[in-house]
């Protein structure tokens, strides 16, 4: 690369955390190759049987906390510090639901799918911290109604953020994607819309995506390996 990029826009996936022992979605093994999405992760689902609704995602929320992140994460909160210190940014999106970018020390991450540990009033909207699950019967602390569902994205649901996304990329050097699947939009259409404006584009990931073939570079391997190798190449 001719110069270090100041504005760098990075994308992470379910691939990031696979190294922290939290499974992928969509690949082999992964939670809908395992769970039908259409009876645990809808409004509709919710419905009909909130009890179990709010047990899966109890259970993955305990899997969450059980979890500690990696090499992958720390290099990103690194390399976000790094940049802010010499006038960059790096503007960290994630599809994932998990905190392991915050516990690593990331100061902003824009979740687009939402939150696992926080839970979303169907009543007023409201979003609280749950870390210790959701309660059949619990109320919403802002309103009251005992009308509290998982604080992650209904399988889908048009992601969250999404002018904020669009602006920050727009003004970005360089795009990122790391253990993305390429599958899943409007996410795998931002590598289509960095080339679009002339962004140089970079996939890291354990292997090709779905979109693998519309990236300008990429490294393939462990995140906890290949993040903290590609950013240090960056000065970061």
């Amino acid at each position: 690369m001719a110069s270090q990029p100041r504005q760098i826009f990075i994308l992470t996936g379910a691939g990031i955390s696979a190294e922290s022992g939290l499974g992928t979605f969509r690949d082999r093994g992964g939670l809908w190759a395992r769970f039908d999405p259409l009876t645990l992760a809808t409004p509709e689902a919710f419905a009909a049987d909130p009890d179990t609704v709010l047990d899966f995602y109890n259970h993955r929320r305990r899997g969450v906390i059980a979890a500690a992140p990696n090499a992958a994460h720390a290099a990103l909160a690194r390399a976000e510090a790094g940049l802010a210190a010499r006038g960059g940014r790096l503007f960290l999106c994630t599809q994932n639901v998990d905190d392991l970018h915050e516990r690593a020390g990331s100061a902003a991450v824009v979740h687009m799918h939402g939150e696992l540990l926080k839970a979303r009033c169907t009543a007023c909207a409201a979003v609280s911290e749950r870390r210790a699950g959701i309660p059949r019967d619990d109320p919403c602390p802002h309103c009251g109604a005992a009308a509290l569902r998982p604080g992650g994205g209904w399988f889908g649901a048009v992601p969250q953020h999404l002018d904020r996304i669009d602006a920050a990329l727009a003004g970005s050097d360089l795009f990122v994607a790391v253990g993305t699947s390429g599958a899943v939009y409007p996410a795998a259409g931002y590598v289509r819309q960095a080339r679009a404006l002339g962004i140089p584009t970079c996939e890291l990931n354990l292997e090709p995506s779905d979109n693998a073939r519309i990236f300008d570079a990429a490294r393939y391997g462990p995140a906890s390996a290949i993040v903290p190798d590609y950013l240090s190449e960056l000065g970061l």
